[in-house]
């Protein structure tokens, strides 16, 4: 079980970020979501590596980061977007990490 202020202090930090921001279990059990990633139809309980296509998941760091213990990223597409990912561990919380890509669903080069 989580604790609640983790959950908490995520909805704090990421409810208002522009992008898809998830909280993951390293089983990636989806454990919280933002607003931008419910407006995409994602939802808490479900396994991230189910979403999208398994070619969409071959790099995923996830593993990386928890095990470094260091924030992990990489560029990549979404669509025919292009994207950075991200992979944040959580102090203090080792089988925990953030989880969001920027430029999911903002085009920066038209703003």
């Amino acid at each position: 079980m989580i604790d609640s202020k983790v959950i908490e202090a995520f909805h704090l930090m990421w409810d208002h970020f522009p992008e898809p921001v998830t909280l993951v279990h390293k089983s990636r059990e989806v454990i919280a979501v933002n607003g931008a990633c419910k407006s995409i139809g994602r939802e808490v309980g479900i396994n991230c590596a189910t979403i999208g296509t398994p070619e969409a998941h071959k790099g995923c760091l996830a593993n990386q980061a928890l095990a470094n213990r260091q924030p992990a990223f990489k560029k990549g597409k979404f669509g025919e977007k292009d994207i950075i990912s991200y992979w944040l561990p959580i102090d203090g919380y080792p089988d925990f990490f953030i989880h969001f890509g920027v430029g999911v669903t903002i085009d920066y080069d038209a703003v």
